[in-house]
């Protein structure tokens, strides 16, 4: 018996021409895709990816569903022209500008983050997609170039890259959701904090870790959890420059290392 064909892999908008593709038929009035981008993204902003639908796009864009869908296959083709669009907030250093290569991974990780901070619905979507529209390319490639600078062997660039952006991801995901988190409460991100602090002081399984984070949070020192976010950002930050640092001297050998 034959086996049932399985689902091909999603494909990307950004392959066959779908990026700029438009149906057959009059164009809708006072649309074009590049304000339907920047309505998907203003709504991702707003309401999250939950609850973004292409209905709940054209009510906001005052169309038709299908007026929409005469610029875009499907949502998921939306969502990665959304993606990509967002990418290019990110001011990218010029690899071949002479700076220290150091500078310049902190601040392609800076960027990063603050792009996963300002829309968390992207940390949800890039992994999700081929990711390879403009933006995301010029994003990666500069990576790729400005870590070649370290000194570091070919075979060891990719895990040098991991290392680094997987950390802001994560780092910038958690940060972003906390944001959400506490704009859907109708507090401030310190009001919020201030609630779960309060509400794990209650529970007496929490009490001896509480105790130690207390002390590990005074030590590190801020008044805000901006300052403390951005204190821990930072000197993580410093830490995977500094391994990256010990990591060429180890690979060229240099005596003592």
């Amino acid at each position: 018996m034959a086996k049932p064909a399985e689902k091909a892999a999603r494909s990307s908008v950004w392959l066959e021409g779908k990026a700029h593709r438009r149906r057959g038929g009059g164009q809708p009035s006072g649309l074009d895709r590049d304000r339907i981008i920047e309505v998907t993204v203003r709504l991702l902003d707003a309401e999250g990816l939950a609850k973004f639908s292409m209905r709940r796009l054209a009510g906001e864009l005052n169309v038709t569903a299908m007026s929409v869908y005469w610029y875009v296959d499907t949502k998921d083709d939306l969502l990665e022209l959304a993606l990509d669009k967002a990418m290019g907030e990110m001011r990218l250093p010029d690899p071949d500008a002479g700076e220290d290569w150091r500078d310049q991974v902190r601040a392609l990780a800076r960027e990063y983050r603050t792009l996963l901070v300002r829309h968390p619905w992207v940390s949800a979507l890039v992994g999700v997609y081929l990711n390879i529209g403009p933006h995301n390319l010029a994003f990666a490639g500069t990576v790729q170039r400005v870590v070649r600078r370290t000194g570091l062997p070919a075979k060891r660039l990719t895990s040098t890259i991991s290392a680094v952006f997987q950390f802001v991801y994560g780092y910038g995901t958690l940060e972003g959701h906390l944001a959400s988190r506490a704009a859907a409460g109708g507090v401030s991100v310190d009001e919020y904090f201030q609630q779960a602090l309060s509400a794990v002081t209650a529970a007496p399984q929490a009490a001896d870790v509480l105790r130690e984070s207390r002390e590990i949070m005074a030590a590190r020192g801020g008044d805000t959890v901006a300052e403390m976010l951005e204190r821990d950002f930072e000197y993580a930050l410093e830490l995977l420059i500094a391994g990256i640092e010990a990591m060429v001297a180890r690979e060229s050998g240099t005596p003592g290392d």
